[in-house]
């Protein structure tokens, strides 16, 4: 079982989701947004990362997923979104957890089974995945399927492992040669 926190960086809102997992079972444990509410860039980065660290320290996650930026078409923009990132990324390291990073493509097509999908069928796949009766927020909604999509693909990679470490041996071959040995 692991606990796996979802970030979805924002200068003014950064979203957060934690997500349960159990095998391949998934369960909603909480998830929410972290208000800035100011005008200045330090103070905002400072929220930032004092948020992530409160949340952690409450929950424990072991694993976190971070949503990558995107080249906005503002440059201001995505350098403002690079540092709310950057923020979040460094609360999360400075707590000892291991951060994995997914383009909103990747998330949305584990979440949605659609890399274009937009946030509406992100938020509904989220409900229906966690088996929510609210809506989450847009920003939290996309913090759970960041959470999701690392829950989806650890658990690939852990299955993938096992199976290559008794593939060969289990079926008489090589692993270099693919040949009966």
């Amino acid at each position: 079982m692991s606990l796996i926190i979802g970030i979805d960086p924002g200068s003014r809102l950064t979203g957060y989701g934690i997500i349960e997992r159990d095998g391949s079972k998934l369960r909603f444990v909480d998830a929410g947004t972290i208000r800035t509410e100011t005008t200045e860039i330090p103070e905002r980065l400072k929220r930032i990362f004092a948020g992530v660290d409160r949340i952690v320290k409450f929950h424990g996650p072991t694993e976190a997923a971070v949503e990558q930026v995107f080249m906005a078409q503002n440059p201001d923009s995505a350098l403002k979104l690079g540092q709310a990132r950057g923020a979040a990324i460094a609360a999360l390291v400075n707590l000892d957890l291991k951060v994995a990073e997914y383009t909103a493509r990747q998330i949305k097509q584990s979440v949605v089974g659609y890399g274009a999908a937009d946030k509406e069928q992100v938020q509904m796949m989220v409900m229906k995945l966690l088996d929510l009766s609210i809506r989450p927020q847009a920003d939290a909604a996309d913090a759970l399927a960041a959470a999701i999509c690392h829950a989806h693909a650890s658990g690939s990679m852990s299955k993938l492992a096992v199976l290559n470490s008794l593939g060969g041996m289990a079926r008489g071959r090589s692993r270099y040669s693919g040949r009966r040995r």
